[in-house]
């Protein structure tokens, strides 16, 4: 059987899923939208337990630091330890990541 790894999700992440929701609600005026919006991206991070080592590891932004895209329009920052993925933060339509990262030193809270 293959190894199955916990996902966490850190404050950050947790506060850009809501983000990403209100946003799409400003937008559109639609919250079963926003609702299946993020309701999808838990999904496919959810899917980390079983093949975490996916994306771009980007040690330059910070060390361990994988990307990988969601449907066109957000980016998953997250690490992967030996049983153990957590996701540092959930950007959305074009962020500048790289600035984002700089801003918090690697904050993971």
């Amino acid at each position: 059987m293959a190894k199955r790894y916990k996902v966490e999700f850190t404050t950050h992440a947790e506060r850009d899923l809501a983000s990403i929701s209100d946003w799409i609600i400003r937008q559109s005026g639609m919250v079963r939208t926003a609702l299946d919006y993020v309701r999808r991206i838990r999904v496919h991070i959810l899917e980390f337990k079983q093949f975490p080592h996916r994306g771009t590891q980007r040690d330059d932004l910070y060390p361990g630091i994988r990307l990988i895209g969601f449907e066109g329009r957000v980016t998953i920052a997250f690490t992967v330890t030996d049983d153990t993925v957590t996701i540092i933060r959930i950007f959305y339509a074009g962020r500048d990541i790289a600035a984002l990262f700089d801003d918090e030193s690697g904050s993971s809270s």
